[in-house]
């Protein structure tokens, strides 16, 4: 009888370690089709845009003519807000076929100033409807030369995972830095979430971990967000650092080397 149950262990053990696999490549099979299905969204969102672009300059472009036609200061109230519309559409456009532009691995020397600006036109409404306030503080002005989607990407991941950790509201700031001294410049994204428990910080930028769970109103976490801030960083010559309280919130410094 020993001789059975010693022979049977393994071949249990190994029963559970092929469920296991099974059940981590039927997640990773999931998680590669809702990536092929957002990287399709892109593309097809880049398409619309351009035409969006299309009708969105008509409509500028008959606004001015009518400012400058017309005398009546109702008319001129009104091709004034058409005007002022039109160009925030504009700039949201713009910002969305910029952030679409996943794949171009250019780098560009940018105001970290725009760049966030860009960021925000993009989630400032979804962070309004969470009842996210921001601010935006700054010490300088940084530049750094970055790709400007991938930036943009890394931007997002930490502006979204700030707020599904503030699920009641909250305030987001903004912070940005020019280090002459030490030749860096930073971007710095502050929540006043839940915090990230100080045994889960080592594990946060290791693939598949994450502090989110479903049913807890952030709808899970894949947790390959964090992995590619850190890479992405890693491959622009910088860094990113994280400091977390529970019950104070959370805040990523971005690190990039400073162009002067």
């Amino acid at each position: 009888m020993t001789t059975l149950a010693t022979a049977a262990a393994p071949t249990d053990a190994l029963a559970d370690a092929a469920t296991t696999l099974r059940a981590e490549n039927d997640a990773l099979k999931a998680r590669l089709r809702d990536a092929e299905r957002l990287a399709a969204v892109g593309q097809l969102s880049a398409s619309v845009t351009h035409e969006f672009n299309n009708v969105l300059t008509t409509t500028l472009n008959y606004a001015k003519i009518g400012l400058k036609r017309s005398d009546d200061p109702h008319v001129v109230k009104a091709f004034t807000r058409i005007l002022e519309a039109g160009e925030r559409a504009a700039k949201i456009s713009e910002s969305l076929l910029s952030f679409a532009r996943g794949g171009e691995e250019r780098r560009d020397t940018v105001r970290l100033a725009d760049l966030l600006e860009d960021v925000l036109v993009l989630t400032g409404k979804d962070l309004q409807s969470h009842r996210v306030r921001t601010q935006t503080d700054a010490a300088g002005d940084p530049r750094a030369s970055v790709c400007v989607p991938q930036i943009q990407q890394v931007l997002v991941n930490l502006i979204l995972n700030g707020r599904q950790a503030m699920p009641e509201g909250g305030l987001m700031t903004f912070t940005l830095t020019d280090n002459v001294a030490d030749g860096t410049a930073e971007i710095s994204v502050r929540d006043t979430g839940a915090g990230i428990p100080r045994e889960a910080l080592p594990k946060i930028f290791e693939p598949f971990y994450s502090t989110k769970r479903l049913g807890n109103g952030s709808g899970g976490g894949g947790g390959l967000g964090l992995p590619l801030c850190r890479d992405v960083l890693e491959a622009h010559g910088g860094r990113i650092r994280v400091e977390s309280a529970v019950g104070r919130g959370t805040c990523f410094t971005l690190k990039f080397p400073r162009v002067g």
